[in-house]
């Protein structure tokens, strides 16, 4: 039987109890999977603890959803629906995210870790701006008219794709889903989504608000599973008209195969990252600290953008690791519970994620290089560890070449822009790069040399919502946010009229 689970929050930052169901969401209504995975536990990375349980489902709940799915993209949604009918719709959805943004967040904190005012202020205040920036879209998706010949003419059409099977990592998985939902419904698409299985929170409370706004039943259909049993079925099913997936490179490469071994579908992929982080001498050491700590530390490293290879130029290496060190060492102290006001440092996900981030210390241990500072759990019952940085690094470690995904870094010492360029060029990733210095013509001239698909010149993870995103290389095809996000969920018609041509 489908349930609610209610979580009563009692802490000096959040007071309140927040109720979700924990089943499958399908066709507007909450029900039991036909073939699931069984209960799914949920657990506080910050304690080891199981939240609570969801049901999990399986290819015949998703062959259910894409059922529901494809109907409401025929009846109610779709070419059916005008764009400024679905702009209002998405409008009201985000003042309702706006509404709620205090248990978003709290359901955000408790289940991935990071401080619950960073989710406040950074993850659930950008999912409202998103869903708002792309209902101001949905009724300015148009074509053009082309000029061919006097007795001809020609026009293009941006329409839906169909059916869009969305699939979420759980590093930020409120807005990693609402990236994706945000553009596919403001282009007319319908969509089932699949959270992670670490983190479905955020995903099943924002189903109940989808019904609350006016979403149609079936526009948006929520199935909780594994991605060996859920991810897998969305991925090669013959009805599913697109996937947009982020997570691993490694699953990437499966979904591409399985989207093109069944129906040819779509695909829009943001993977992994190795960026590099780039600091040149005439820099301001403080800031580029700051910055190149932001760019890896934030939610504990565990960002795909993060830049784990810090290349400083030899003139201000010494400084720079001086000052990088002691905000490592200061942030270790601020290590706590989400809930904590103190916090500014949280646990990883997973267990999983805590053996696989402490197999990468061990390694670079193993293969010579130094740990500066870090390098070992913080303590408690979490899965926490310490800022972590290595120095003493060579270019064919496996830290300086895996993606790592938790607070873990490299400082190398570097001596000219040449030599840096090819140093951070040197990888299968292409996310993005961070480049700091206060010279404008080197820095126009890195950013045009650096092989990534976002460049970030004195700072760091400081994107912006109608910038495209997205990677070269591994990582990824396809862009995220802004104008270019349509580009993804829409297909182009051309249509040509004969308007007095005779043969």
């Amino acid at each position: 039987m489908v349930q609610a689970y209610t979580h009563h929050f009692d802490t000096k930052t959040y007071k309140n109890n927040v109720t979700l169901r924990t089943g499958l969401f399908i066709g507007g209504d909450w029900v039991d999977p036909v073939d699931g995975g069984g209960l799914i536990d949920v657990v506080d990375p910050a304690t080891g603890q199981t939240i609570t349980s969801i049901a999990g489902g399986g290819p015949k709940d998703v062959d259910s959803a894409v059922k529901a799915a494809r109907k409401a993209y025929k009846t109610s949604w779709g070419l059916k629906v005008p764009g400024a009918q679905r702009g209002r719709i998405l409008s009201k959805f985000a003042d309702l995210l706006e509404k709620h943004n205090d248990e978003l967040a709290a359901l955000e904190s408790l289940n991935v870790g990071k401080p619950f005012l960073a989710s406040k202020m950074f993850e659930v205040s950008n999912t409202v701006n998103i869903v708002r920036y792309f209902a101001g879209w949905a009724d300015k998706i148009h074509g053009k008219t082309i000029e061919t010949n006097d007795k001809k003419m020609a026009y293009t059409r941006h329409e839906p794709w169909g059916v869009v099977g969305a699939i979420v990592p759980w590093n930020f998985p409120l807005s990693m889903a609402i990236c994706k939902l945000a553009p596919a419904l403001a282009a007319g698409n319908t969509v089932i989504l699949k959270p992670s299985e670490f983190t479905p929170l955020t995903a099943l409370f924002v189903a109940d608000l989808l019904n609350e706004a006016g979403v149609p039943p079936g526009v948006v259909n929520v199935v909780n599973g594994y991605g060996y049993s859920v991810g897998s079925a969305m991925s090669s099913h013959p009805n599913i008209d697109k996937i947009s997936f982020t997570g691993s490179t490694l699953t990437g490469r499966r979904i591409l195969k399985a989207a093109a071994d069944s129906n040819l579908k779509a695909v829009t992929l943001e993977l992994g990252g190795k960026s590099p982080t780039i600091v040149f001498d005439d820099a301001d050491v403080e800031q580029a600290v700051k910055w190149a700590a932001q760019g890896i530390f934030f939610n504990s490293g565990q960002v795909c953008i993060a830049g784990s290879r810090i290349f400083v130029q030899e003139g201000i290496y010494e400084k720079f690791l001086e000052g990088f060190t002691a905000y490592a060492d200061q942030l270790a102290k601020a290590t706590g519970h989400p809930f904590e006001e103190t916090t500014h440092h949280g646990p990883l996900v997973s267990k999983t994620q805590y053996e696989r981030v402490l197999g990468y210390i061990d390694s670079g241990k193993s293969e010579g290089a130094k740990i500066h500072t870090g390098g070992e759990w913080v303590g408690g019952d979490g899965y926490f560890v310490k800022p972590t940085v290595f120095v003493d690094v060579k270019p064919d470690m496996k830290i300086m070449r895996e993606e790592i995904f938790g607070p873990v870094c490299c400082l190398v010492k570097f001596k000219t822009e040449e030599e840096v360029t090819e140093w951070a060029n040197d990888t299968t990733y292409g996310l993005a790069a961070n480049v700091l210095t206060e010279n404008s013509s080197r820095a126009i001239r890195m950013a045009n040399a650096l092989e990534a698909g976002s460049i970030y010149v004195n700072c760091a993870l400081d994107g912006g919502i109608n910038v495209p995103f997205g990677g070269y290389k591994q990582s990824g095809i396809g862009r995220e946010m802004g104008e270019a996000a349509l580009d993804t969920y829409t297909q182009v018609k051309a249509v040509h009229i004969n308007t007095g041509q005779k043969l």
